[in-house]
């Protein structure tokens, strides 16, 4: 601590003494040596996860871990090629959210998981990061792309969340592809409800405890997004909601400041608004994306929520938090090729 102090001392001495000498000298230097500038951030940078939950090393075989990679770099690669064009963040986070939706890996989309009237409810959210516009779903049963309509209501109408019926008819108005409910069925979910009647824990696969999908992207325009992409919780009832859908806690994007989505026990990232919170600690405590996303998943779990979440700020560089053993997330950029990681102790080499 005293050589710090010191240290400071001198510090200060020396810019005071350097002060007077460059004023001395203006006319001689009218420019000044610039300070050793950051690296350039990259034009365009995407983040996405697969959901949450106990993945501990050797809980998935090698042969489900290699194809939960290659669903996560798919995605990378979807969301990465509208970017790469000079994409909007808005239309590559959808893009990258859609290849999730359609791979019954995920609890999204085609891989939903079913309520406990056997039906598969599904949620999604998206917001702009540059006009704070955003759109929910929440309960639709017929829209093959949820994120779609959650986009359509941002875009084509005056709300920003439909649930339910109402959802379906808006969905179906606006000419988004639509299939019977059977597309979303698959033997996997099923099963776990037939499990989940027998025993109420049973259906909870722990290695996809919290599934949802989401991406945060920043493109080369300098805009933000986020989206979310969830089929819920096995066997939930009485029309229960959860985080993704809702702007502020499961998704949330502002220019200048991050782009998030997060995935876990959603009724605590509800009563935490995380997904904002990371903002917030970012516009107004002026921490780091990093420091700010560790911060708000403790906060979390403080009141007793676990998952995760993915962050993107305005220099492109991503930020993972988790208080879960394990998160199915990739990245990708402009810079630097997909990279993938699934367990917590699993570090994707962050750009700095």
């Amino acid at each position: 601590m005293r050589l710090g102090k010191f240290a400071g001392l001198a510090s200060v001495a020396l810019g005071l003494g350097l002060a007077g000498l460059n004023a001395a000298s203006a006319s001689a230097a009218p420019t000044a040596t610039p300070a050793a500038a950051k690296p350039a951030a990259p034009r365009w940078s995407l983040a996405i996860h697969g959901g949450a939950g106990v993945i501990e090393r050797g809980s998935l075989t090698p042969e489900q871990e290699k194809a939960y990679r290659e669903g996560l770099d798919e995605a990378l690669r979807a969301g990465a090629a509208v970017l790469d064009k000079g994409g909007t963040s808005l239309d590559a986070v959808a893009a990258a959210i859609h290849v999730l939706e359609d791979n019954p890996l995920f609890n999204a989309g085609r891989g939903a998981v079913f309520t406990a009237e056997d039906r598969n409810e599904l949620d999604a959210a998206i917001m702009d990061g540059r006009t704070l516009k955003a759109g929910a779903v929440a309960g639709i049963t017929r829209t093959r792309h949820p994120v779609d309509a959650a986009r359509a209501v941002m875009d084509h109408s005056p709300h920003v969340m439909l649930a339910g019926e109402g959802a379906d008819t808006f969905s179906r108005e606006q000419g988004l592809e639509q299939v019977d409910p059977s597309w979303f069925r698959t033997e996997k979910r099923w099963e776990q409800l037939l499990k989940w009647r027998k025993d109420h824990q049973a259906a909870l696969d722990p290695t996809h405890l919290y599934g949802t999908v989401g991406a945060v992207a920043l493109d080369a325009a300098g805009n933000l997004a986020a989206a979310t992409s969830t089929g819920g919780m096995t066997g939930k009832r009485w029309g229960r909601i959860g985080d993704s859908p809702i702007i502020g806690a499961g998704t949330y994007a502002r220019n200048g400041e991050c782009a998030v989505s997060a995935t876990g026990s959603g009724e605590y990232f509800i009563r935490e608004s995380a997904a904002r919170q990371v903002c917030d600690r970012v516009g107004y405590l002026h921490h780091t994306l990093a420091a700010a996303a560790q911060e708000t998943i403790d906060s979390v779990g403080a009141i007793g929520g676990d998952g995760g979440l993915i962050a993107m700020g305005p220099e492109g560089i991503p930020a993972f938090a988790l208080n879960s053993s394990g998160m199915y997330r990739g990245q990708v950029s402009a810079v630097s090729a997909p990279q993938t990681a699934i367990y917590a102790d699993e570090a994707l080499p962050v750009r700095q």
